[in-house]
Parts: C-alpha cells; sequence; structure tokens
C-alpha cells in the first residue's frame, strides 16, 4: 500500500518489463480469437516523467531516456508506443494500446489514489474493468476468463519479506485455474541467493513451461540497489525465447553500466 510506482517509472526495469510485455501481447494477438488481460498491479496507468515523483528521483533518465532517440530495431516497437502514448505509459495504458475489438483488460490496483486515477483513465471504456482489490485474490476471482485465451501480468512491489514465496503462490494459483493462459510475473534482482531461491521453488512447483528473461545493468551483488530484474513467463508464445533474447541484448547495450558482471540471461525453469 506504501508503494508508488510514480518514482520509479521509466526506469530500466520498466523498460525491460515493458518492452517484453509488447511482445507477450503482439504474439496473443496473431490469432483472431479474444483475448483476456489481466494486470494484477496496475499502478496509475500514466506517469509525467518530468514533474513531481519521477523527476525527483530521475531513473527514467537511465531507462527511456536513453531509448527515445534512434531506438534499435527490437525495441522500436516499445519506444514507438512510449511516443505515441505521450505521458510515460504504464502497463495499463500499453496494453490497451494494443486491445483490438473484443478484448478485454482487467486492472486491479490496491492502492485509493492509483486505483482512482485508473479509473479516471477507463471510467467510460467498456473493454477496461478497474477493480481496487487485492492481487492475490483476483486471481482466483477472476481466472479462468470467458475468453480462454488471455495474458496475466504479475507485478508486485516487493515491500515485504516473503514477496518471492507469495509469487510462486500466486503464479500456481492462477495456473491452475487457467492452464492455457500466457503469465508473465516481473521481479528485481538486488543480489542472486533470493533469485536463485525462487527458481528453485518455481521449478519445484508442478508448473509446466516456464523461462526466465533476465537483464542486470550491474553486477547483482548489492542487496540494497536494484542491479537487475527479471520476467518470468509461463506457456511463452512461440518464438519467445530468441527474440526475447534480442530484446535483453538491445536494453543492456543502451543501458549498461559498462561494469564487470552486467549481462542478460534466458533459462528454462521448466519444460512442456
Amino acid at each position: 500500500m506504501n508503494y508508488r510506482h510514480a518514482f520509479h517509472a521509466g526506469n530500466f526495469a520498466d523498460c525491460m518489463k515493458h518492452a517484453l510485455l509488447i511482445w507477450l501481447l503482439r504474439a496473443l494477438f496473431r490469432k483472431p480469437a479474444p483475448v483476456f488481460v489481466l494486470d494484477t498491479h496496475a499502478g496509475r496507468g500514466r506517469y509525467d516523467l518530468t514533474a513531481g515523483p519521477a523527476e525527483r528521483t530521475g531513473e527514467w533518465r537511465a531507462g527511456i531516456g536513453r531509448l527515445l532517440d534512434d531506438p534499435p530495431a527490437a525495441l522500436a516497437d516499445y519506444v514507438g508506443l512510449v511516443r505515441a502514448e505521450g505521458l510515460y505509459p504504464g502497463s495499463p495504458a500499453l496494453i490497451r494500446a494494443l486491445l483490438r475489438e473484443g478484448d478485454r483488460l482487467a486492472c486491479c490496483e490496491l492502492h485509493p489514489e492509483d486505483c482512482a486515477a485508473l479509473k479516471i483513465e477507463f471510467g467510460r471504456d467498456a473493454q477496461v474493468a478497474v477493480h481496487r482489490r487485492d492481487a492475490w485474490e483476483a486471481l482466483g476471482a477472476l481466472l479462468p476468463p470467458r475468453e480462454r485465451r488471455g495474458l496475466v501480468l504479475i507485478d508486485p512491489p516487493y515491500e515485504e519479506q516473503g514477496e518471492f514465496a507469495h509469487l510462486v503462490a500466486g503464479l500456481h494459483a492462477g495456473w491452475s485455474r487457467f492452464r492455457g493462459g500466457v503469465f508473465a510475473a516481473w521481479y528485481p534482482i538486488k543480489h542472486r541467493a533470493p533469485v536463485r531461491a525462487f527458481h528453485a521453488a518455481l521449478a519445484d512447483s508442478g508448473i509446466r513451461d516456464i523461462v526466465a528473461a533476465e537483464l542486470w545493468v550491474r553486477e547483482p551483488l548489492d542487496p540494497g540497489r536494484l542491479n537487475g530484474c527479471g520476467l518470468v513467463v509461463i506457456n511463452p508464445p512461440y518464438g519467445f525465447e530468441p527474440a526475447a533474447a534480442d530484446i535483453l541484448a538491445a536494453l543492456l547495450d543502451r543501458l549498461g553500466e559498462r561494469e564487470s558482471g552486467e549481462g542478460t540471461a534466458m533459462i528454462r525453469l521448466a519444460n512442456e
């Protein structure tokens, strides 16, 4: 409830998450059947990077600020959508920009001010539902969708101890209800031990077909600093792994800090 994404909007982690999210959505939209998208930790939808919290931290300057001019081919779709949307678009705005007629988006946000902003953003949009509800409860309440095709984006704030365990439990609960759905879950990389334990727990969860995409802009040794991030994807669409590798390489080239230990990885955690 205390976390406000506005302080971090447009940083390197947002760039990674959103570039991969857009690829996943494009892949789902290759088929004409309707798609349901659930954004469990939606935030407020849009962020002004030149004022308020984002301007105070300035994190976006080492993120989207380095991509806007002459983006590499692997990031052109993402950067083009950011430019088209104006204020930096969070995941709800990016998802809505790509929805076709017949697709649906459900946004869950527990913070009262951010949820109110979402309701203003989408208040009259028949394709978008905004819920002020707990993300983990929503995985049970809103799945499976009637469309039978969809993507679930999970992006917790990682404010509390045990958030990785909550994420494993939430992914298992959601996958158990919607086994054909694509699940994408973002996670921070500060140092390696918690991430290794998270990967091991997922590998032992019984969930099938899991891949993790990771980016480190510096070596992940300092537990007090966000050194990288990852996106776990369950049921990745065909072609995701090579496409994600290209996206990560382009991000590292522009956003890496040119220190030893920076890098990217594609990690297969469970087979089909």
